[in-house]
């Protein structure tokens, strides 16, 4: 499995800006994201706190694919490009996009 893991900063502004910004995330964004091809699962947490040091990061979200290139096309789709779009809009600068890959072996 691959997964795409997105964490989000906190917008500039008060607990309205946030507001605003989740509001749309929902609303705008992850209905593209939901139709986007090869998808398998989407799941979103709120970050409630960093252990031992301050954060500015309010939401994570993991997008998981069976393999890259189902990634890779789910990227490329017209989805997940709108999608982009919406994000650039919402979240100018705000987010770090994570390729990750199952590690079986180091768990041996």
């Amino acid at each position: 499995m691959t997964t795409l893991l997105v964490l989000y900063r906190r917008p500039d502004g008060d607990s309205e800006a946030l507001e605003t910004f989740e509001h749309r995330y929902r609303d705008e964004h992850l209905p593209l994201v939901a139709d986007t091809p090869g998808l398998r699962a989407t799941r979103i947490w709120r970050v409630s706190e960093a252990l031992g040091t301050d954060t500015d990061l309010v939401l994570a979200a993991a997008m998981d694919f069976d393999d890259r290139p189902s990634l890779d096309a789910g990227l490329r789709s017209d989805p997940m490009r709108a999608a982009g779009r919406i994000l650039r809009e919402i979240a100018p600068g705000l987010a770090t996009f994570l390729v990750l890959e199952e590690a079986p072996d180091l768990l041996a």
